[in-house]
C-alpha cells in the first residue's frame, strides 16, 4: 500500500474527505518525524513503537573490489510491531 491508497483507505474508514485525510497523515507522518529527529520514542499502543538507535561504525566490503571500508557510525530509524498487530498478522 502506498500514500495514495493510505489516503483512500482511511478516508473511507473515517467517512473524511481525501483532503482531510491526506492532512491527517502529513501531520502524524511530521510530527513522528520530529520526536524521532530530538530522540524521543513514538508509542501507538496497539500498534507498535518508533524509536532511534545508534548504529556503531564498522569496517565493511566493496563488493566489486573486495576492498575493505569503513562504514561511519549513524543513527537509524527502528518499527517495533505491538501485541496486538502481531496477533492480527499473525491469524
Amino acid at each position: 500500500m502506498n500514500k495514495a491508497e493510505l489516503v483512500d483507505a482511511m478516508a473511507a474508514e473515517s467517512k473524511l474527505t481525501k483532503a482531510d485525510s491526506q492532512r491527517a497523515i502529513d501531520a502524524i507522518v511530521n510530527a513522528t518525524t520530529k520526536a524521532l529527529k530530538k530522540g524521543d520514542r513514538v508509542a501507538l499502543v496497539g500498534f507498535g513503537s518508533f524509536s532511534v538507535a545508534k548504529r556503531a561504525a564498522r569496517t565493511g566490503r566493496n563488493p566489486q573490489t573486495g576492498k575493505a571500508i569503513k562504514i561511519a557510525a549513524k543513527k537509524v530509524a527502528k518499527f517495533k510491531a505491538g501485541t496486538e498487530l502481531k496477533k492480527l498478522v499473525n491469524k
